[in-house]
């Protein structure tokens, strides 16, 4: 299919549009957007200056990519952008925003599926395969490893970290980074145990799973994982304890060091 452009469609000339996009009825393409190769932009969809999207993305009605961020302090004439990989799915009413330091952008990897009215505010940086259902806010500078779940509603705080494959109970607070592999709920979020069925369903078992909850019985215990395997799952998370974050501190069954709060 050649590009496809519905006449009421508002596309600006400088826009750079790939192969086989789809432009809905009324929907808005700004100044310098560049859209990837078999991407669907739906009626009545906006997708603001200084976007980067990859290709075969879907933006369904009323969903908003790159608007301004929401902070008061940002000058609007700054060059900041929202780069998005390929084969993302922005459902009807989510929103988006640019980042918030000259040349820096908000991220989004690939294959993410982003449910009605949820939003990623600015300098937030997702991996891929991740799910927000609907309602799900990430607050700024939020940081998303892979194939998360964020139940309906969940707010996480600025700052905060997501390790991967995690899940984020529905109308979850989380206040703290949370820990990968675990899933977490209640306002404020707490863990309370080690997400097995997302990690055998993403082919993480025997030897591997073990590991992975040996580690979690030590770290409950203050312990080192020095003498484990290293597994993909601990180098992982060996790594992801041992990275700086403002937002470090006791979230439940896991207790990490202070590492200074907003």
């Amino acid at each position: 299919m050649t590009l496809s452009i519905h006449p009421t469609a508002c596309v600006a000339s400088d826009a750079r549009l790939g192969a086989r996009v789809s432009v809905g009825p009324y929907a808005v393409i700004e100044s310098g957007a560049e859209i990837g190769d078999g991407c669907r932009i739906e009626a009545h969809a906006v997708i603001h200056s200084f976007v980067r999207m990859g290709k075969n993305n879907h933006v369904f009605p009323q969903a908003v990519i790159g608007g301004l961020p929401q902070d008061l302090s940002f000058d609007p004439l700054t060059a900041t952008y929202v780069e998005i990989g390929d084969g993302n799915v922005f459902r009807e009413g989510v929103t988006v925003s640019r980042a918030t330091q000259k040349g820096s952008a908000t991220r989004i990897g690939a294959n993410n599926y982003l449910m009605n009215n949820s939003h990623v505010a600015h300098d937030c940086c997702l991996g891929d395969h991740n799910i927000f259902a609907s309602g799900a806010t990430l607050g700024g500078h939020v940081q998303v490893g892979d194939r998360v779940f964020f139940g309906g509603g969940v707010m996480v705080h600025q700052f905060c970290r997501i390790g991967s494959y995690a899940i984020l109970q529905g109308l979850a607070g989380i206040n703290k980074d949370v820990i990968p592999f675990t899933m977490v709920g209640g306002r404020p979020g707490k863990h309370y145990r080690i997400n097995l069925v997302g990690l055998r369903r993403a082919g993480i078992d025997g030897g591997r799973l073990k590991a992975v909850s040996a580690a979690y019985r030590r770290l409950r215990n203050k312990m080192s994982l020095d003498d484990l395997p290293d597994t993909p799952e601990l180098v992982y998370l060996r790594r992801w304890l041992a990275e700086e974050s403002r937002r470090h501190g006791t979230l439940g069954f896991i207790e990490l060091p202070s590492r200074g709060d907003d």
